[in-house]
C-alpha cells in the first residue's frame, strides 16, 4: 500500500488518487451513517431531556430536515465552485462539535438550532461524498456508487447498537454522540492529505448529455418519496415496536439495526450486480421488494417476527434504490454539483415531511400509522418510476 502522504505528489497515478479519494469518501460516510441512525432510537431519550412530547420532538427532526435541505442546495453549488476537500472537512469537524453539544442541551430552542447545524452538515457532506465519487469515477461510477452507500449503511447498522449500549453502560445516550463526534476527527483531517477530483469538462466534439428539466424534476420527486420512507422507517421503527408491544426497548433497537444491517449487506450485495445489469431492472426488484415487506407489515401489526421480517426485507429492498437512482441519472444527465444538490434537495424534503408528519399523527392516531404512511409513499414512488421510465 502506497503512502497516504503522497497522495499529492505529481508522480501519484490518476488511478491510485481514485483509490486514496474513493477511501476518504468511504470513510466520511461511515460516520455519516453512525449519525444518521442516531436519532431514532434517541428520540424518547431527548423528549425527557427538552421536556418536550414525541409531537414537538418530531418537529425538531424537521429543523434537522430542513439544514439537510440547506446543506444540500449550498453545498451543490459550493462543490462547483470550490475544491471539495477543504469543504468536507469543514463539514466535518462542524458536525462533530454539533454532536457533542446534543446530550448537554437542556432546552428544545436550542437543540432545534444545534439540529439544524446537524442537518447543515448532513447535506452538505450528503452531497459532497456523491457529485466528487462521481467526478472521480465517471460512467463507471455504478460498483462504486454501490460501495459508497454500503458505508453508511456499516454506520447505520451500527449507530442504534452503539446508543442502546451506551444506555445501559451509563444510563444516558451521551457516551455514543460524543464517541461519534470524536471517529469524525482522523476522518476531517485525512481529507487534507487526499486531492480532490475535477469536474470534467466536455470538449465541442464530445456528446453532452441533456440538462432536461422536466427528467431533473421527475428525478427530484422519486428521491422526495424514496428517502422520505427509508428515512421514516429508520426514525420510527424503534417508537413503533416499542409502544404497539412488539418489543421491548433493547429488541426494539436492535430490529432498527437490523433494517439498516439489511441495507448494508444489501448494498454490498449490490456492487457485482451493478456491474452485470442497467440500474432499471435493479429498481424494479427493489420497489416491488419495499412493497412486499411493508404489505406484511400492515397486514400483520401485533406479530413481533412479521416486524423483524418485515424491516430484515425492507432494508434489503431499499439497499440499493438511491445509489442505483444516482447512476440511472448520471447516465441520463450531465451531473453537476447543482443537479445533484437538487436531488438532495428532494431527498431531504422527503426526509423532513414525511417523518414529521408521522410524528404529528402517531399519538392521536396510533403506531399503525407509520406503516400506512410510509407504504403509502412506497406506492407513490412505484407509480413515478414507471413514469420515468
Amino acid at each position: 500500500m502506497e503512502n497516504p502522504s503522497a497522495i499529492n505528489d505529481p508522480a501519484c497515478t490518476a488511478t491510485t488518487r481514485r483509490y486514496w479519494q474513493t477511501a476518504g469518501y468511504y470513510a466520511a460516510f461511515i460516520v455519516l451513517g453512525l449519525t444518521t441512525a442516531s436519532f431514532g432510537p434517541s428520540l424518547p431519550y431527548i423528549a425527557e431531556q427538552t421536556h418536550t412530547q414525541l409531537a414537538q420532538v418530531s418537529s425538531l427532526l424537521a429543523l434537522r430536515s430542513l439544514g439537510y435541505l440547506l446543506g444540500s442546495f449550498r453545498g451543490g453549488r459550493l462543490y462547483d465552485q470550490r475544491p471539495g476537500h477543504p469543504v468536507i472537512l469543514t463539514v466535518l469537524i462542524s458536525l462533530a462539535l454539533a454532536l457533542a453539544l446534543i446530550p448537554a442541551i437542556p432546552f428544545i430552542l436550542p437543540m432545534g438550532i444545534v439540529l439544524l447545524v446537524v442537518g447543515l452538515a448532513e447535506g452538505a457532506l450528503d452531497v459532497g461524498g456523491n457529485t466528487l465519487l462521481m467526478w472521480a469515477h465517471g460512467s463507471h461510477v455504478g460498483p462504486f456508487m454501490n460501495g459508497l452507500h454500503f458505508f453508511f449503511g456499516v454506520g447505520a447498522f451500527l449507530s442504534p447498537i452503539l446508543v442502546v449500549q451506551a444506555i445501559l453502560l451509563t444510563g444516558s445516550y451521551g457516551a455514543a454522540y460524543w464517541a461519534i463526534a470524536v471517529l469524525m476527527l482522523p476522518v476531517a483531517f485525512a481529507f487534507t492529505r487526499i486531492s480532490s477530483p475535477v469536474r470534467k469538462v466536455q470538449t465541442a466534439d464530445e456528446v453532452q448529455k441533456p440538462a432536461n428539466p422536466r427528467l431533473v424534476f421527475l428525478m427530484v420527486a422519486f428521491f422526495f418519496l424514496y428517502v422520505g420512507a427509508e428515512s421514516s422507517f429508520g426514525t420510527w421503527a424503534y417508537t413503533y415496536a416499542t409502544r404497539l408491544n412488539l418489543a421491548n426497548q433493547t429488541i426494539a433497537a436492535y430490529i432498527t439495526s437490523a433494517f439498516w444491517g439489511a441495507l448494508t449487506v444489501g448494498r454490498l450485495l449490490a456492487v457485482p450486480i451493478s456491474i452485470r445489469l442497467s440500474p432499471r431492472p435493479i429498481l424494479w426488484i427493489d420497489l416491488s421488494g419495499c412493497a412486499i415487506s411493508l404489505a406484511l407489515m400492515v397486514l400483520f401489526p401485533g406479530s413481533s417476527l412479521i416486524f423483524w421480517i418485515g424491516a430484515t426485507l425492507l432494508g434489503l429492498s431499499m439497499a440499493s434504490i438511491f445509489p442505483m437512482a444516482l447512476s440511472l441519472a448520471e447516465k441520463r444527465l450531465q451531473i453537476s454539483g447543482k443537479i445533484t444538490g437538487w436531488f438532495f434537495v428532494g431527498a431531504s424534503l422527503g426526509g423532513m415531511v414525511v417523518a414529521w408528519a408521522i410524528g404529528q399523527v402517531i399519538e392521536p392516531v396510533g403506531p399503525p400509522v407509520v406503516m400506512w404512511i410510509i407504504s403509502g409513499d412506497i406506492f407513490l414512488a412505484i407509480l413515478l418510476f414507471a413514469w420515468i421510465r
